[in-house]
């Protein structure tokens, strides 16, 4: 008898058996799992009760997902094991009696999918484990983070000023971690010969590079022949995955490609390029001993670094060919960049901070897709311009937008007014409704403040993610609808989860992707031209001439911490300017803000976004430090990392002026 899933959409029946590992030195806790997971249909594929017996497993394995105890035996612990999964991007969930802070503290930091105590229960398995499925499969914000930290990776290598060879290798370590290799080939496509450079990965962390003159060794050719065999290969022009019969066939067309396939026993490769200065074109080509390695989220990935890749090239290649383009690369760059700007601008949404344009890059990532999104944000924040710019930006931007604030609907309408109901389906219902939902049909429905959805109505808007239906009130068959959601709180809604008050189905079914946005406080850089804004639009209002702003009421609102955010300086300068004559605001009043407010002594809203974290932690050490960057107890010495590296963080966050 087979357990019923907890998400409908994603059957056991149909899906191929997920692998599951555990790594439990308890023998009777270990057998247990084993029991419920292979009740429910899942494929147990060993009990390891060490790190070490664990590695060796994953290796041979290759599970889906490990459960994972904290405490085994041997060296290493659970967590230092997590370390290593969430690297290779193996999904994970914690099983433990140590519920302790600091063990879960320490825990946490490894981003587990889930995490279950001791004596656990039969469902809280099977419903950790579909959630944590669940988020590996439809989890943006993993790519999201993967793109970001890559990205960073390759621009620390462009400015590292390492020769090409150790660049390379460097670059083949790095991109391994997402897109996995047994063979890295680079090189400018030419007419003339080959001048590819490879990189063999040899074992987990050995890496070698191989040169015409090795790989002519390797192939038992002559290097003529070898030139021979590439100059008759065909080039492709755009980014394309091989595999299976594709591969064999392309092998008679591009035979430099079955000569290397047959000497490092390739099953399939990745072929991207990219255009140097709009002139010539640089291919990055990824092997693989097994067969259908690639996809097209790998495409993707490539895609979304293509500047920074054509930056790497073109800053670090050693050979002649590049002198010939380096004079016109700057203009290409540049022209990217303005491009970027053009396509970051969002309707309705003002700042230019770095803080804004990390939530703009969201936004743009986010739209084309149909994935659930969370905006998280104090009140004033502009929450609802966020929803109402993916949705602009969504292929369904033509359809209906439909926004409910969750804490004013009142309970005993709040079924009727989301699903709708059918003439007599209670005392007063005179006449058909249709709801929300079915008015947001192949739409999207924002459903501000969520956090203050009752219970019971989470309940059934958690079946209409799972099973994209709804039943209205009397009804006799559920409808299908097509509705993209979008969900806002100014809570935490981790700490509504753990007193009981928001459905943790419902939160993880929410929390797909998470946009934060930050408070005013936290964006100051953007106060005066919100402000200069918030002057031109009443004062077009007032049908008058729109006043200056002068230093002193622009200091003053600097200074100013903004509790209300932006809504409230829009009423500030509202009525400054009524309280205006001439064509220059004079002086900000702020008592009546801040009788409203009263200066708080810790901050409401705690969540930090990676960037913010790695900026604080950099500037509490070089205040440790005094600002001494270099040499013996200087802050790159402390963080472990080169001061050339540590100065472009520094220049990146802008922490120069708070420690100068």
């Amino acid at each position: 008898m087979k357990t019923a899933s907890v998400y409908p959409d994603n059957s056991l029946e149909t899906a191929p058996k997920k692998r599951i590992l555990i790594v439990e030195d308890q023998f009777i806790e270990a057998h247990d799992l084993q029991l419920i997971l292979e009740k429910a249909n899942y494929d147990v594929t060993g009990i390891a009760r060490s790190v070490e017996q664990a590695l060796e497993q994953i290796e041979t394995e290759k599970p889906d997902l490990v459960f994972l105890d904290i405490m085994l035996r041997g060296t290493g612990n659970g967590i230092d094991l997590a370390h290593i999964l969430k690297e290779e991007h193996i999904a994970f969930i914690f099983v433990s009696a140590n519920s302790s802070k600091k063990i879960l503290d320490q825990a946490k930091t490894t981003e587990p999918y889930g995490f279950i105590v001791k004596p656990f229960r039969e469902q809280d398995v099977l419903t950790t484990l579909e959630i944590a499925f669940y988020r590996k499969q439809y989890s943006l914000e993993s790519q999201l983070k993967q793109q970001i930290l890559l990205q960073n990776e390759i621009n620390e290598i462009i400015n590292s000023k390492i020769k090409w060879e150790e660049a390379l290798l460097l670059l083949g370590k790095k991109i391994q971690t997402f897109i996995p290799f047994d063979y890295f080939e680079v090189g400018f496509a030419n007419t003339t010969h080959y001048d590819n450079l490879g990189i063999m990965r040899k074992n987990r962390d050995d890496y070698q590079i191989i040169s015409v003159d090795k790989l002519s060794k390797i192939a038992d050719v002559s290097i003529k022949e070898l030139n021979e065999t590439y100059i008759k290969s065909k080039i492709d022009l755009e980014p394309i995955i091989y595999s299976e019969e594709n591969l064999i066939n392309n092998f008679q067309k591009a035979p430099i490609k079955s000569l290397i396939a047959h000497n490092f026993g390739i099953k399939s490769y990745l072929v991207f390029p990219v255009m140097i200065a709009s002139i010539q074109r640089f291919y990055f080509t990824f092997y693989s001993r097994n067969f259908n390695m690639y996809s097209d989220e790998n495409l993707k990935l490539l895609t979304s670094l293509e500047n920074s890749l054509v930056q790497f090239v073109t800053k670090l290649y050693s050979g002649e060919i590049i002198k010939l383009v380096e004079n016109s690369a700057p203009a290409h760059i540049q022209k990217n960049t303005k491009s970027e700007k053009a396509i970051l601008n969002c309707e309705g949404i003002i700042g230019n901070s770095t803080h804004m344009m990390t939530v703009f890059n969201y936004i743009r990532k986010v739209a084309p897709s149909d994935t659930s999104v969370l905006v998280l944000g104090e009140s004033g924040t502009g929450k609802e311009k966020i929803a109402q710019n993916i949705h602009a930006l969504s292929p369904r931007k033509d359809q209906p937008l439909v926004i409910i604030n969750c804490g004013a609907i009142p309970e005993n309408l709040a079924e009727s007014l989301l699903f709708g109901h059918e003439k007599g389906a209670f005392t007063g219902a005179l006449d058909k409704r249709i709801g929300k939902f079915e008015l947001a049909d192949y739409g999207t429905i924002f459903l501000d403040e969520i956090g203050e959805m009752p219970l019971e109505l989470q309940v059934k808007l958690l079946r209409v993610l799972q099973e994209r239906e709804i039943e209205r009130i009397g009804g006799k068959s559920p409808i299908k609808v097509d509705v993209r959601i979008i969900a806002a709180t100014n809570k935490n809604l981790e700490e509504e989860v753990a007193a009981g008050r928001f459905r943790m189905d419902l939160y993880y079914r929410l929390h797909v992707f998470p946009i934060i946005v930050p408070p005013l406080r936290k964006r100051k850089d953007d106060i005066p031209i919100l402000a200069e804004h918030f002057i031109n639009l009443y004062s077009e209002r007032m049908n008058r001439k729109a006043p200056t702003l002068s230093e002193n009421a622009l200091q003053t609102i600097l200074n100013y911490n903004w509790p209300g955010n932006i809504r409230e300086l829009e009423h500030v300068i509202q009525r400054a300017l009524l309280l205006t004559d001439g064509n220059t605001i004079k002086d900000i009043e702020l008592s009546m803000s801040s009788k409203m407010h009263p200066e708080q002594t810790s901050e409401s809203f705690s969540i930090k976004t990676i960037l913010e974290n790695e900026r604080d932690y950099i500037l509490y050490i070089l205040k440790k430090c005094n600002g001494k960057i270099s040499g013996a107890g200087g802050a790159a010495e402390i963080l472990d990392i080169h001061p050339s590296t540590l100065n472009s963080k520094i220049k990146k966050l802008e922490i120069k002026r708070e420690i100068s």
